[in-house]
């Protein structure tokens, strides 16, 4: 831009495109909808900042000075510019983005996500790169400071202007291999609590939800092994005689793939006879993406692979 053009602000430039384009001040009026006063009022100011008279009297009509007529092309290139840059996004094409998203998520929700993503980008967006990051850091600094784009997962530890969707809740089974002794019977949970266990942590807990409820019926769990993911906890699990809890969808529920992984190391899962909490999966972001149209491809794509045959 010009100094000419900085020199005025965006009103005044809009009036300008106007006077100089219909030459006249009661349709530069009009078209901006306002008073033929007020107009008159804006051309006296626009004098006095250009310090030309820009439009003069010659007999019924006005014409444009020298210095208007210089003027014209610029100020209708301002004009469009303002409009372009006021004017709201239109959205994104898929298939144009270069893009690498950042995703923080667990072992197991990385597992479900990344073959589901990875496919709408390759059939609509083969620009899209995706980075799945352990969870490493809380996230809404890591949110806020843009080192991750999407954070899917428990969410519970977010920032007050984080944005959160809720996805999909899951119950909590008690995996075992197949021909495991507690696979022929019902569960009882005196059963649960004779079993060796494998528990998951990624603070390295030994204890959790499946304590409390056990401890209410006067039952206690030995846990052999602590893991800070699921998969490992899972294939341990697929091994041995230890039992490990796996997110699992609830009955009546069609397949989701948080459970693909269960189902592909051939886990067997028993209900649990126990009031345990559920699990809910959800996003996060920051809310300087909400409108952003790459970022609304991810969070879509993403409750397309979440929630498979679900609207919204």
């Amino acid at each position: 831009m010009t100094s000419t053009a900085a020199n005025l602000d965006a009103n005044l430039a809009v009036a300008l495109d106007a006077l100089l384009t219909e030459q006249s001040v009661t349709r530069a009026a009009a078209r901006l909808g306002t008073s033929p006063a007020a107009m008159s009022r804006t051309l006296a100011r626009l004098r006095r900042v250009l310090q030309d008279p820009l439009l003069v009297r010659a007999g019924q009509a006005m014409v444009p000075t020298p210095r208007a007529e210089a003027l014209r092309d610029e100020a209708a290139a301002v004009v469009r510019s303002l409009t372009a840059l006021l004017t709201p996004s239109g959205g994104v094409d898929p298939a144009a983005m270069r893009r690498t998203f950042t995703v923080q998520a667990s072992d197991l929700v990385g597992a479900a996500l990344a073959p589901g993503l990875l496919d709408l980008a390759r059939r609509g967006a083969p620009g899209v790169s995706l980075r799945v990051l352990a969870e490493e850091w809380e996230a809404g600094p890591a949110l806020r400071e843009g080192r991750v784009d999407l954070e899917v997962g428990a969410i519970d530890h977010v920032d007050p202007e984080t944005r959160v969707e809720e996805l999909v809740t899951l119950r909590m089974a008690a995996g075992v291999r197949d021909g495991h002794p507690l696979a022929g019977r019902p569960l009882t949970p005196a059963d649960l609590a004779a079993a060796e266990h494998v528990a998951v942590s990624r603070r390295g807990r030994f204890t959790g939800p499946l304590d409390a409820a056990l401890a209410e019926q006067g039952l206690s769990r030995r846990v052999s092994a602590v893991l800070p993911g699921h998969l490992a906890a899972m294939a341990l699990a697929a091994a041995g005689d230890a039992v490990c809890l796996v997110p699992a969808e609830p009955p009546g529920e069609p397949p989701s793939p948080l459970g693909g992984a269960a189902r592909a190391l051939g886990l067997r899962l028993l209900e649990i006879p126990l009031a345990l909490p559920p699990l809910t999966i959800g996003m996060a972001w920051h809310p300087r993406h909400t409108a952003d149209g790459a970022h609304r491809w991810l969070r879509d794509a993403v409750r397309r692979v979440l929630r498979p045959g679900r609207q919204g």
